[in-house]
């Protein structure tokens, strides 16, 4: 279980304006290896956590490059996965480290998405001289990925915008976040975001979310049914806050649980620019 909200406005009008606001939580077993964001070895280019599962190693949940390639997956909630599927995190890297324009990959993503359980993914090419472009593509889905057009957007572990009533009031508290934020400054932007990204509060009953997990045991789906979700052992284990502002600097903000303690956190921020 994860969940993003995001707003996006390729050529904002003020010059203190953000083309893009990302935030988003990782929910995952505390026990599963990763590392915390950072740049890749060798590859000073490429911007993010990873996940350290054997089998699964070098995959990703978010990331973003210096050249404004981003992308971001949320897994698709569904009764039964297929053990043998492969490893999702590998559509992020693969995206990440490519050539390839963001509808493009999706495309090739459609190709071969009956290889995966369930996901949605977003990618998108952040360039200052073309304009940004994020799309979107979901293997529970349309066939076909879409353009977004700008706006405001949540995605959690149904299809893009489908109305979870977490979703409806974290991407509230995400908007309010955001025009609080057009006067201050972008760590005081990012502070508040993670906030948002922390509300534990449960929406429930909320008939959309146990429709689709109605395999899943009662108890543990209402713990589900809000923003940061707290389990005993599973749960939130990091807040992700990305401003680009319009001239294309980048402040990537990571809160990450530290081992298997849910009170026990740190935080970092890298920044760069882009060098489209």
């Amino acid at each position: 279980m994860c969940i993003i909200f995001f707003k996006f406005d390729p050529r904002p009008v003020s010059k203190n304006a953000y083309r893009l606001i990302l935030a988003a939580n990782r929910d995952e077993f505390y026990h599963r290896p990763s590392r915390a964001a950072d740049f890749w070895g060798n590859n000073n280019e490429v911007l993010s956590g990873l996940d350290m599962e054997e089998g699964k190693e070098g995959g990703t949940w978010l990331g973003i490059n210096t050249r404004g390639k981003l992308a971001a997956l949320t897994n698709y909630l569904q009764p039964r996965l297929d053990r043998d599927a492969r490893g999702r995190g590998e559509l992020v890297a693969q995206f990440l480290t490519s050539d390839v324009d963001s509808l493009s990959y999706l495309k090739k993503v459609s190709t071969e998405g009956h290889l995966y359980n369930g996901f949605n993914l977003i990618a998108a090419d952040l360039s200052t001289e073309k304009g940004d472009v994020i799309c979107y593509y979901g293997n529970r889905g349309e066939r076909e990925p879409v353009a977004l057009a700008p706006g405001t957007y949540g995605l959690s572990n149904a299809l893009l915008e489908t109305p979870w009533r977490k979703l409806c009031f974290g991407k509230r508290l995400f908007l309010e976040a955001v025009e609080r934020g057009q006067a201050l400054p972008k760590d005081a932007l990012a502070a508040q975001l993670l906030d948002v990204l922390n509300n534990e509060e449960a929406q429930l009953p909320d008939p959309a979310i146990e429709d689709q997990g109605r395999e899943y045991v009662q108890p543990i789906l209402s713990k589900y049914a809000a923003v940061c979700v707290r389990c005993p052992d599973y749960g939130t284990r990091t807040n992700t806050v990305i401003l680009v502002d319009a001239d294309g600097h980048v402040t990537f903000t990571e809160r990450s649980m530290l081992g298997t303690d849910p009170s026990c956190w740190e935080t970092s921020t890298h920044e760069f620019r882009l060098q489209s």
